[in-house]
């Protein structure tokens, strides 16, 4: 049975996994949904002020020796593709599986605003206009978006990656593409380029963006038993 800990991608916490977890704890592996520091509720102005991408990582590693784990599947949405990607290159040989969940796959030196598109860069300027250091969710409509998303620390979006090239070592690497959102997403030539690149595997889903809500069976179906 395998470990999994999931991260979310911006503005989001555990609870952004919670049509998934059970999916998989059914299935008998352990699960461990992240909220990632300064996305709490409780989390007050400085903590969000102060967290950015190291941060985040540490909160993945501190989980790792919590628990003692040894050969963890870390699954990560979005911005939280840069969570993993950092925190395995920190503890490689406790990783047995990266997963990459319509979510950006840096390479040393990039960084979340380096490589999403001028969209998203603009909503997280727009977004931290009030207090510079923490980004608001962006509008949307009809509803206004999930009432449950937290402002979002700037730092996190900003700071470039330092990577060692430790993570090549990890036995698995799976990219998911999320086909449904084809007019927004900064993730059409990630998925071209990681195709081609015999290290990663790379899924096609035809829902749009936040997968775990839109198509959560097919989500655990892949974490489970994903093609070969």
């Amino acid at each position: 049975m395998a470990t999994f800990i999931l991260i979310p991608g911006a503005w989001h916490g555990s609870w952004a996994f919670e049509a998934v977890t059970p999916l998989l704890e059914a299935a008998g592996h352990t699960v461990h949904a992240l909220t990632l520091t300064g996305l709490g509720p409780d989390h007050d102005e400085a903590t969000v002020a102060r967290a950015n991408l190291d941060t985040h990582a540490d909160d993945v590693i501190r989980v790792l020796d919590a628990f003692d784990i040894a050969e963890a599947t870390l699954v990560g949405h979005s911005y939280g593709g840069m969570v993993i990607t950092a925190a395995a290159d920190r503890a490689a040989e406790r990783i047995s599986r990266l997963v990459h969940l319509d979510a950006y796959v840096p390479r040393d030196g990039d960084s979340c605003w380096s490589l999403t598109t001028d969209a998203y860069r603009q909503s997280f300027i727009d977004g931290a206009s009030e207090t510079g250091h923490s980004v608001r969710p962006p509008f949307r409509a009809p509803s206004g978006g999930e009432p449950r998303r937290r402002p979002h620390p700037m730092a996190s979006f900003v700071q470039r990656i330092r990577l060692t090239g430790a993570l090549e070592s990890i036995p698995r690497r799976d990219f998911i593409y999320c086909s449904g959102w084809e007019d927004a997403t900064p993730f059409a030539d990630l998925r071209t380029r990681l195709e081609a690149d015999p290290g990663w595997q790379v899924h096609d889903i035809s829902t749009g963006h936040n997968a775990m809500r839109e198509a959560p069976e097919t989500v655990a179906e892949l974490l489970i038993d994903p093609p070969a």
